[in-house]
């Protein structure tokens, strides 16, 4: 039982905190669980755990989501440019090609790859705003390239950021529309797992409420403090981290 709960402690920590930083939840989830055979990991407990940080990010900007008067054509802009990677996503989880891909050798190159990108496009100087800045072109822009965050390695989040630096938002803009992109892409992905769900038979316990929970509070604390740290630094940290996890990948690969 203790053994289960920590199990479920690391999963709801690797969750939250890797979702929303530019570093790939999926990767960071595969890699661990490759490494340690978690008992506790099950379909219940990764929709629990991305449901936690679903409900975690829907309360962190619940003021702009339930102002839709004043919001009505921001959320029509994250609507419109969340259609392309839930089309793409369910394409390829029906073919069964995006497990496939599921790869330390293909982690690996992403990671590298996508981290060095992101490192370039944060190198923008320019000021642009959500208010005033963000249309049709530029979420169609950012919504295409989030399509590739299905390899993994890739990271949703660095994507998005990275798409929006290269159209020379600023850092925290850029990361806001990353994170409300993610309520899509998580309610997405909690379908597809309620889908695969219904053709298993389940039982719902403890540890779902607390992998809920936990992803949750690991999911808020984690937006809340990356928002108030990009205000002051650069992607720099997570670029440098991006690139020894890589290497550290290519040691044990080849």
């Amino acid at each position: 039982m203790f053994q289960n709960i920590i199990e479920v402690l690391i999963l709801s920590a690797i969750q939250g905190i890797s979702e929303f930083l530019p570093i790939s939840s999926s990767a960071h989830l595969i890699l661990v669980s490759s490494l340690y055979e978690f008992k506790s990991s099950s379909l219940l407990i990764d929709i629990s755990l991305h449901l936690g940080s679903l409900f975690a990010i829907v309360y962190f900007f619940r003021e702009e989501l339930l102002d839709i008067k004043n919001n009505q054509r921001l959320l029509g802009l994250i609507i419109f440019g969340s259609i392309p990677l839930i089309i793409v996503g369910y394409i390829l989880y029906s073919t069964g090609i995006i497990y496939s891909l599921r790869n330390i050798k293909t982690i690996a190159w992403t990671t590298l790859i996508f981290g060095i990108v992101l490192y370039i496009a944060d190198k923008s100087r320019f000021d642009k705003k959500i208010s005033s800045n963000l249309n049709l072109q530029s979420i169609l822009f950012i919504s295409l390239l989030q399509i590739l965050s299905l390899i993994p390695g890739v990271s949703r989040a660095g994507i998005t950021i990275t798409a929006a630096r290269i159209l020379r938002f600023n850092r925290y803009d850029s990361s806001k529309i990353s994170f409300l992109l993610s309520i899509p892409a998580l309610s997405g992905a909690s379908f597809l797992g309620f889908k695969d769900l219904f053709n298993q038979s389940v039982e719902f316990n403890y540890l779902v409420i607390i992998a809920t929970i936990s992803s949750f509070i690991f999911s808020f604390i984690t937006v809340k403090f990356f928002l108030i740290y990009i205000n002051k630094f650069s992607m720099n940290a997570f670029v440098i981290y991006r690139v020894i996890i890589a290497l550290v990948l290519f040691i044990i690969i080849y």
